[in-house]
Parts: C-alpha cells; structure tokens; sequence
C-alpha cells in the first residue's frame, strides 16, 4: 500500500499491525537487499498475508522510476513523520493508531525467519 491512512483503517478493521518500509528501490544497495532476501521471501509473504498491512515509502531517484506527485506526497508526510533523518532501509512495526512497536535501521542482518520472529515478539508485548 502507499496510503498510510488507508492502512491504518485496514488494520484496525483486521486487527494486524503495519510494517512501513522507508526504501530508494533505484539506488539504495541496502534497500534492494532487504527487499530481495526478506520482503519477497515465501517466509515473510506468508507470515504477512495473516498479521500485516504493509506500507512502502518510495523515494526513487531515476526519472523513469518516479512516482505520482500524489505518491511522493504521502510519502513524503509519512517520512516527516517516520523518518525525519532520510535514513535508507528504515523499517517500522507500528499499530492501528501509528503508534511505534519497533523499527530496523539499516539492513537487517538477519534470515527472514529471524525477521519475522522479531516482529510477532513486538507484536505479543
């Protein structure tokens, strides 16, 4: 999802919590990592199907990867919010209100089942 507001409707009426990534898809080495290795990983997929509504803040450099003026927008409210430092992967486990559980800063030097285990311990506090 880009829409933050729209996630945490989703979430409360699932009752899951939002994982929000702060990614540069086209040019953050780190970024394309965490995407590859845990996001897109069977283990991850699954898990969040159930417990998750995710959110992905794009920040793409490339002209050909640009977002609408009205993506960049949100993204940019959520990061001003979020991520007010720019910080690149920055992964956040929030709740319905977009009250923070737990984040990631950085890659997380972690297997996807590490990843997944330390949110449903965030998630059980």
């Amino acid at each position: 999802m880009g829409d933050f507001n729209a996630a945490k409707t989703e979430a409360a009426q699932k009752h899951k919590l939002i994982l929000i990534n702060f990614s540069g898809s086209d040019w953050c080495g780190p970024c394309i990592r965490l995407r590859k290795e845990i996001l897109e990983s069977g283990t991850f997929e699954n898990y969040a199907s159930d417990h998750l509504v995710l959110v992905r803040a794009d920040f793409p450099r490339q002209k050909k990867n640009q977002l609408s003026k009205e993506q960049t927008k949100l993204n940019e409210a959520l990061a001003d919010k979020y991520d007010a430092d720019g910080k690149f992967p920055f992964t956040l486990l929030v709740d319905e209100n977009g009250k923070v559980l737990k984040s990631w800063d950085g890659f997380p030097d972690e297997s996807p089942d590490q990843f997944v285990s330390d949110i449903s311990s965030a998630n059980n506090k």
